[in-house]
């Protein structure tokens, strides 16, 4: 594993010591989401079950040279039908995630916010990347950069307490979120520094807990404690974040996007909110991101049975 996969390495090895998390991986249909499946499996991460056309997944599975072993294979013909047959997976008590394979999110995550049949909670339903960043010391939590376009201050207060609740599962000592803008000073005209600073004030008065929070702050200012001093901002998080909550999903892509492209990061890619964690893997993600997003969704589960909410 590579220098840069520091974060995930140890995420993942913690992880192997866990007991295998029983997961629906739904339409596994091509090289790429059959092996990281598989691999998962093998270093014991999770317990999975292929939801999908059975003749397209023992067809991959035999041009690709990969053995499917016992694993059970749930058969469904098409994607559409293979989401809603992994969610109904969950219902029934014997999925603790779901994992995406070679389908649209979008067709996924239907399945999953469907009104009756899907695994709604009272929680906004949200992305987080688990992001590891070269010469950082720490994994950094980026959200929503993935499924609410342009949320409101309601939506963004469910957000918040998503990402907030996946770094305590992440195990952080601390959970410094920086509510991110291009300023670090409330200016009515500039709406997502009026909403950071109603943010804070609903921390304060316990509408969201479990964390230090601080915003409006600019990039850098949030990560670079130099650029927290010359600013004069006094501040537990300022400089020192490991949440970063973006306003909208453009500034969130962008961030994410420039930090893996430009910077060599990797992104761990899962949804909070659910029932259940949804593990969002994209065709272009490497081995140890797979894995790494899988490591991640167990910690939540686990966080999950720990607090006195299991699926249901």
């Amino acid at each position: 594993m590579a220098p840069n996969h520091e974060k995930y390495r140890r995420l993942i090895d913690y992880c192997r010591e866990l007991p295998p998390m029983p997961t629906a991986v739904v339409h596994p249909c091509d090289k790429s989401s059959l092996t990281g499946a598989l691999e998962a499996s093998r270093i014991g991460l999770i317990a999975p079950v292929l939801v999908g056309p059975r003749d397209r997944i023992e067809a991959v599975a035999n041009e690709n040279g990969l053995a499917l072993g016992d694993v059970p294979i749930v058969d469904a013909p098409y994607s559409q039908a293979a989401a809603a047959a992994a969610v109904q997976l969950v219902r029934e008590g014997k999925a603790e995630a779901l994992m995406k394979g070679s389908l649209h999110t979008d067709e996924l995550m239907g399945a999953v916010v469907k009104r009756e049949s899907g695994l709604r909670t009272g929680r906004r339903v949200s992305h987080c990347f688990v992001m590891d960043v070269p010469r950082h010391d720490d994994a950094l939590i980026i959200t929503d950069a993935a499924v609410n376009i342009a949320p409101t201050l309601e939506e963004k207060m469910d957000i918040l307490q998503n990402a907030i609740d996946l770094g305590h599962a992440l195990l952080f000592k601390e959970v410094r979120v920086a509510l991110l803008s291009a300023m670090e000073t409330v200016n009515p005209k500039v709406p997502s520094t009026v909403e950071a600073a109603a943010l804070c004030k609903m921390v304060d008065r316990h509408q969201i807990s479990g964390a230090l929070v601080d915003g409006p702050l600019a990039l850098d200012n949030a990560i670079d404690p130099d650029a927290a001093k010359i600013k004069n901002i006094d501040s537990p998080v300022a400089g020192h974040a490991n949440v970063l909550m973006v306003p909208d999903l453009e500034a969130g892509n962008m961030l994410a996007k420039s930090l893996s492209f430009l910077a060599g990061a990797d992104a761990a890619g899962i949804v909070l909110g659910a029932r259940v964690p949804v593990i969002l893997t994209s065709r272009a993600d490497s081995m140890v991101t797979r894995l790494a997003s899988c490591a991640v969704a167990t910690l939540v589960a686990r966080a999950r049975r720990e607090s006195g909410n299991p699926v249901r």
